[in-house]
């Protein structure tokens, strides 16, 4: 019999992190694009961010028609994403602290770095947005979770680094509270298990 999962967040009762959701009215719309395999993965972030944005848009799939991306993007749309020699150049900054002028809409891609990489080939007005690349000493807290490269952040965190940037009249710092709270939740679950609770 499958455990009772909680409607919002989708992870099992046990575990659910709701009770460290936060709302942050931010004015830059963030549009994610999730990979479908990313929609059912419980460690997932990226709906976390949904959850807590009041102007976000959670969008799921791999490769989307023009007439598609004509609705989803604005003219004020930057792709945060990390500088690629694949990828053409954009008038975007290309650093932490720059940013392309006018953004009014911040698009993220919640996927794998592999899967990730996919979506941009198969969507070339992704490449051909101006982009914002994070850059610097990046520290994860991604514990449950890990990427095969270095400087890596999971959705959530990335999009709390570069929203601060963008609107800096916000706190986007308690958007990590729930990121947090899931991983102490199934790290103590983990250690109940170890300890044969």
């Amino acid at each position: 019999m499958p455990r009772p999962t909680c409607p919002t967040c989708h992870r099992p009762l046990k575990v659910c992190y709701c009770s460290a959701l936060v709302h942050i009215p931010n004015q830059i719309r963030v549009l994610i694009i999730q990979h479908p395999q990313e929609e059912k993965h419980p460690f997932n972030t990226g709906r976390i961010a949904h959850l807590c944005l009041d102007n976000c848009v959670l969008v799921i799939g791999e490769q989307f028609t023009k007439e598609d991306w004509a609705e989803m993007l604005t003219p004020g749309s930057a792709l945060l994403y990390p500088s690629l020699s694949w990828l053409p150049d954009t008038d975007a900054g290309q650093s932490k602290a720059a940013k392309p002028r006018n953004v009014d809409q911040l698009v993220v891609i919640d996927a794998t770095w592999r899967k990730s990489k996919k979506i941009l080939h198969l969507n070339p007005a992704l490449q051909a947005l101006p982009r914002i690349s994070l850059e610097g000493d990046l520290q994860s807290n991604y514990q449950v979770r890990r990427s095969s490269l270095p400087d890596s952040l999971s959705t959530v965190e990335s999009i709390a680094m570069a929203m601060q940037q963008l609107e800096p009249q916000h706190d986007f710092q308690p958007l990590l509270r729930p990121f947090e709270k899931m991983i102490a939740l199934q790290q103590g679950s983990a250690a109940g298990r170890d300890c044969g609770e």
